[in-house]
């Protein structure tokens, strides 16, 4: 048996160099913390780790709002693995929403903050749509369209290899009902011949009333920087909702779940990530600056609490040692890092989970 959680404590207080840990819990009781407005607060607490940090340009300096400032929200819509949460990065400028190679990784509505000149953009991320079949799925399709509806440009994201099959088909009807602009990202261009290209391009023009329509890789950047800026020209007259210096509105704490989230999907492929979720229950300033950060995975069943720990701890401690790695990179301090496994069965049907999600529940 692992030891207790106090010898962690106390072995992390005596160690210069950080360690990853993991402990294995198997009780239903929740750590008593404050709840957190997700995406409501703008300046965010040391206790929520504070906003997600803007990586420093190479100019040392980002572009700040001036008497011509714009700020606007624009959506980003379309299936799963369309390629829109490496779109979001890619127009930010940095990691904001996980991105694996499985379908529906992005269950929260991410909120990115990109600059162009003298415009903010708020680029919403939203979960791949899909015909839902659990409450959790109704949450996640649900949210992506009433962030739709709600923004003041829509950008439906579209896997230019797959084109409008049976599963983008839907999203397309839907789209066309939409009363805000709506522009069309052809995405993964750089995968299909040129004709089959202007086909679909030429299919989408008569389906859709698109302000523009763009081609793009978001993965490896082509298309993308003109993208951002036609966005930023459709931003409305305003002042900026966000500082500078902040690129996700979001707390660093569930971001950093997030992260914790992706190294997991990466690792137990498709054994377990869909019935698991990840919540970070404390974030702490320690000795010297670093940060002590517990989290807690969900799942429903005590099988996959054996999967996600693996034989001897091997998979959980892989898990912590990745998100860690990729933690300290963006807050730039070391840090100490907790799991906790806990078997909560029907945590998909617990209001509370889809309130750190930032989703609203489903009454059905």
């Amino acid at each position: 048996m692992p030891e207790n959680k106090k010898n962690k404590t106390d072995a992390l207080e005596d160690n210069e160099h950080v360690e990853d840990e993991a402990a294995e819990t198997t009780g239903a009781t929740e750590q008593d913390r404050p709840q957190v407005p997700v995406y409501e607060r703008r300046r965010l607490s040391e206790e929520d780790g504070g906003p997600v940090p803007a990586p420093v340009a190479e100019s040392g300096e980002r572009p700040s709002a001036g008497a011509g400032s714009r700020c606007g929200f624009a959506a980003v819509i379309g299936a799963p693995n369309a390629g829109k949460s490496t779109l979001v990065n890619a127009l930010v400028g940095a990691k904001v929403s996980i991105v694996t190679h499985k379908a529906q990784t992005t269950r929260t509505r991410v909120r990115g903050i990109a600059l162009d000149g003298e415009a903010q953009i708020v680029l919403v991320d939203t979960p791949g749509i899909f015909a839902p079949k659990r409450r959790l799925d109704r949450a996640m399709v649900e949210t992506a369209w009433t962030e739709a509806r709600e923004a003041d440009v829509a950008v439906l994201v579209v896997d230019a290899a797959r084109g409008f099959d049976d599963t983008v088909d839907p999203i397309v009807n839907e789209a066309a009902n939409l009363k805000i602009p709506l522009i069309l990202a052809l995405n993964k261009v750089d995968k299909i011949h040129k004709e089959k290209l202007l086909a679909l391009a030429g299919e989408a023009s008569e389906r859709l009333k698109l302000e523009s329509l763009f081609m793009i890789s978001a993965l490896s950047g082509d298309g993308v920087e003109d993208l951002r800026g036609f966005l930023a020209a459709r931003m409305p007259y305003g002042p900026w909702l966000f500082p500078e210096d902040q690129i996700a509105d979001a707390p660093l704490r569930q971001w950093a779940a997030e992260i914790t989230r992706e190294k997991m999907f990466i690792r137990l492929h498709e054994e377990i990530p869909y019935s698991s979720t990840v919540e970070t229950t404390s974030w702490k300033t320690v000795r010297k600056g670093a940060v002590r950060i517990e989290q807690t995975i969900f799942v429903e069943r005590e099988s996959q609490r054996k999967i996600v720990l693996g034989a001897k701890g091997q998979a959980i401690k892989h898990i912590s040692m990745e998100a860690r790695k990729e933690i300290e990179e963006a807050i730039e301090t070391p840090v100490h890092l907790f799991l906790f496994v806990k078997v909560r069965e029907n945590w998909a049907d617990d209001p509370e989970r889809y309130r750190e999600m930032g989703l609203d529940f489903p009454k059905k």
